[in-house]
This record gives C-alpha cells, structure tokens and sequence, in this order.
C-alpha cells in the first residue's frame, strides 16, 4: 500500500501569528506516534514559510511552497527561486495550480519548466490538473486533462517520476462545496496512471502518487481517499482549521 498523502493548500490566508496558532494545534494534536503510512505536507504562503520550518522540527510535519519561479535568480520582481525555498526548510512545492493558471496565465509549458527547475534544487513537485466545469459539461475531461498530464511531464525521466506528485483538482469543485463522486474522481485517477503507465511502464506509474483536490472535508475523505488510485488529498479550506484537517488526517489512515 502507498503511503497516503494529505496536503494542506492554505492558498492566500493565515498571516504569520495564526500561521503560528494552526502549526502549533496541529503539532500538538499530531504529536509523535503519527501513523508512518501517512505524510502530511502545509503549505503555508511564502511569509510564513521560515517561522513553519522552525515550528515544525522534529514533528512528522513537512513543508512546501504555493508556487515558485522556473528562473534561477534575477530581475523577476515579486518571483521567488527554488534556491530559496530550500533555504528555509521546503521540501515540495505546488505546481500549475487551476488558480495559477485561470489568474496569472499559466500554461503546461510553465509547469514542466518548473517542475524541471523544482527536481534540479531537490524540491518534489506537486503538479495540478484538472478539467473546468464547461470542459466536463462538453465531455472533453479525458482529452484536457491527458494533454495537462502529458505536456507537464514531458522530459522527466523514469526515476524522477518516481518522486513526483500529481493532484487531479476539476476546477469546477474547488472551493465550490461540490466535489467529484469517489467513482468520477477513481476514473479519472486511474486515467492520469494510465497516461503515466503508457510513457515510464506500469511498474513505475504505480510509483507516483495521485492526489484528489476539490473541496474534500472531513466527511467526504474516507470515501475518496479508500479509492484505488487515490493516494491522498490536497485540501484547500478544510486545512484552515485544525480539527477539520485532522479528521482528514484520519481519514488516511484507513
């Protein structure tokens, strides 16, 4: 069995004080008998990031980055490097989020490019896709969502597939209080394995974890997380508060 994932997104929310308040709870709640099969990754945004990584040492916590830039360094005003993410304690970070790419213009070229940036500085990523409410509506899901896949992929190698992180988020459940069925949300997670599959073999396909994001909260998750192909959640606002997150936590330890 694959280690189940569950991902906190705290997106643009939670200033350095209750950033403090959150990681303490959990901390707290999580303590030191954490199941192993488990891993629980916050990503809190970027001004919490280096009171996070002090908070959480010597925890079963980990910590990751909301977004970062495909560029080294330079005179990318508002941009941070993943060399800055490593120094202050990030082991992963969200790529090509829908939110990133509806608002800020951000293609699959630019995920793979930073994908490629992101394993090169040690980070593992964790690349989004998903299909919009029209696109599920006009029947296309499987076509948007492989090219996602596919072109975000594209050029990594089967080893460093082996660490990579994918999360099926249909844009359309996202912050909605809809969600995809545990069966709409397995096809599709079976899908992605089947793209995954076609390109690095299937030994390997069953190597990357795929995780689910689209309002999961504590009374959905079990039902998703015991899918097949499931290997954990991103959640967005039910990680905002400790005693939601934690029965998500919960739930991937079934």
């Amino acid at each position: 069995m694959r280690t189940k994932i569950i991902a906190g997104n705290w997106k643009m929310n939670k200033d350095v004080r209750e950033s403090r308040d959150l990681i303490q709870q959990l901390r707290e709640k999580i303590g030191p008998a954490m199941d192993p099969r488990v891993c629980v990754i916050i990503f809190p945004p970027f001004t919490s990031l280096l009171l996070a990584s002090e908070l959480i040492k010597g925890s079963h916590l980990r910590l990751g980055a909301q977004n970062m830039s495909e560029h080294d360094d330079g005179a990318f005003t508002g941009e941070i490097s993943c060399r800055m993410l490593t120094s202050v304690g990030c082991g992963y970070v969200i790529l090509g989020h829908s939110e990133r790419r509806q608002f800020f213009g951000e293609t699959n070229g630019t995920t793979n490019r930073k994908a490629k940036k992101a394993f090169s500085c040690g980070l593992t990523p964790v690349i989004c896709v998903g299909e919009s409410l029209e696109q599920r509506e006009q029947g296309v899901t499987r076509q948007v969502v492989g090219s996602q896949v596919r072109e975000s992929i594209d050029g990594l190698s089967t080893s460093l597939m082996a660490h990579l992180i994918l999360a099926y988020e249909p844009v359309w459940a996202i912050g909605t209080g809809r969600n995809a069925t545990p069966a709409q949300a397995q096809e599709i997670h079976h899908y992605i394995r089947e793209i995954i599959s076609e390109i690095h073999g299937e030994k390997e396909s069953q190597k990357v974890a795929i995780l689910y994001g689209g309002s999961v909260k504590a009374d959905n998750a079990k039902d998703l997380l015991t899918q097949k192909d499931i290997d954990g959640a991103l959640v967005g606002g039910a990680c905002l508060q400790a005693s939601s997150f934690l029965s998500i936590i919960a739930a991937g330890r079934v």
